[in-house]
C-alpha cells in the first residue's frame, strides 16, 4: 500500500514568505528596469554591475516561476507578467519606505533625549566631562541627570526612568548588567585640627571601624564598600545624603569622613582636609556603568558609555 507523499508547499520552509517573495533589492531593480527601459541603466542606478543585475533578475524569475524581462540589443522591456509584478513591487517598496520612515522617527525620538542616573561621586566629579564630550557629538540630544545613591540608580533603571546608570557600590544591583568604566579609592580625611591629622602611624582598621564617622546614607556605594572592608561600622556621627555635604561637614571640623579621592583633591591641595593613612585594609572600588539585564545601551546611551571608556 502506497503512502501519501507530503505536499512540499505545506512545509515550514516553503510556507515562508522570505522564500517565496523577492527581496527589496530585487524589487527595486525591477522598478528601475521598468522606469529606465535598460538593464544596464537600472544596474547603475542601484549601484551594481550589469552582470549582477542580470543574475538578480534571472534569480527572481526562477523564484516566481515566470519571465519578467525581455532582453534585446535595443534594451529591456517588461513582459506582461513583469508589468503586473512591477505594480505589486511598487506597492511593496512604498510600504517599505513608510516602514523605514516610521523606524527613523522612532530612532529620532529615542535619540532626542538621554536619561542618566548616577551615584553621587560619579555624578559630581566624572559625568560633567563625559556629558560635555557627548554634547559635542550630539548637540540636539537633551540630557537629564538624576543623581542618587546606588540603590536609587538601580530603581530608576528597573522602572524605565533612566536609559543608562552609573554606580560605585561593591556589587551590581540585581536585574542589571554592568561594565567597569574606572577605578577609585576611598580615603579617610579630617580637618587639619583633628587629632588624626597629626598621627605618626597609620590608623588601624579596627579603630576606624569603631569610630563614629561622617557617613553617606545606607544604600550609597561608598558606605557599602566601607562597611564590607571593615566588617561593620560604628553608629554614624552624622549621616548625610550627598558627597558634597559629607565633605563640607569634614572641612568644618565635625569629624572624620571617608570619601572618594576624586572628591577631595582640591581640599587636600589647599590643606582644608588631611588624608589619614589606614593600615591593613583596602578601600579600592570599581565604578560601573549599568543597564537592565539584556538591554544593551543604544543610541546616545551607547555613545556616552563609549566616552566613559575612552
Amino acid at each position: 500500500m502506497s503512502s501519501a507523499q507530503p505536499d512540499p508547499s505545506s512545509s515550514p520552509v516553503a510556507a515562508s514568505l522570505a522564500h517565496r517573495v523577492p527581496d527589496l533589492g530585487a524589487l527595486e531593480l525591477l522598478l528601475a528596469v521598468a522606469r529606465l527601459g535598460s538593464l544596464g541603466a537600472a544596474a547603475r542606478e542601484v549601484g551594481i554591475t550589469q552582470p549582477a543585475a542580470s543574475s538578480r533578475i534571472r534569480s527572481m524569475e526562477r523564484q516566481l516561476g515566470v519571465a519578467l524581462v525581455d532582453r534585446s540589443p535595443r534594451g529591456s522591456r517588461l513582459t506582461d507578467a513583469g508589468a503586473l509584478v512591477t505594480d505589486w513591487a511598487r506597492r511593496i517598496v512604498e510600504a517599505a519606505e513608510a516602514f523605514d520612515a516610521g523606524a527613523q522617527a522612532l530612532r529620532d525620538r529615542r535619540d532626542s533625549r538621554l536619561r542618566v542616573a548616577a551615584s553621587m561621586t560619579i555624578a559630581e566629579y566624572l559625568l560633567p566631562g563625559w556629558l560635555l564630550a557627548l554634547r559635542a557629538q550630539r548637540p540636539d540630544t537633551a540630557v537629564s541627570l538624576l543623581a542618587g545613591n546606588s540603590a536609587a540608580v538601580a530603581a530608576r533603571l528597573l522602572s524605565d526612568e533612566a536609559d543608562l546608570g552609573f554606580v560605585e557600590g561593591l556589587t551590581v544591583p540585581k536585574g542589571l548588567d554592568s561594565v567597569v568604566i574606572a577605578h577609585d579609592h576611598l580615603i579617610v580625611v579630617t580637618a587639619p585640627a583633628h587629632p588624626w591629622a597629626r598621627r605618626r602611624r597609620p590608623l588601624a582598621a579596627a579603630e576606624l571601624a569603631s569610630t563614629p564617622l561622617i557617613l553617606r546614607e545606607k544604600g550609597s556605594g561608598t558606605r557599602q564598600v566601607l562597611d564590607a572592608a571593615l566588617g561593620g561600622l560604628a553608629r554614624p556621627l552624622i549621616e548625610l545624603s550627598s558627597t558634597t555635604a559629607v565633605k563640607a561637614a569634614a572641612v568644618s571640623g565635625a569629624g572624620p569622613a571617608v570619601l572618594s579621592e576624586l572628591a577631595v583633591g582640591e581640599e587636600m591641595a589647599m590643606r582644608r582636609l588631611v588624608r589619614v593613612p589606614v593600615a591593613d585594609v583596602s578601600l579600592a572600588r570599581d565604578l560601573r556603568a549599568v543597564w537592565p539585564t539584556g538591554h544593551r545601551p543604544v543610541g546616545p546611551a551607547r555613545e556616552l558609555l563609549s566616552l566613559t571608556r575612552g
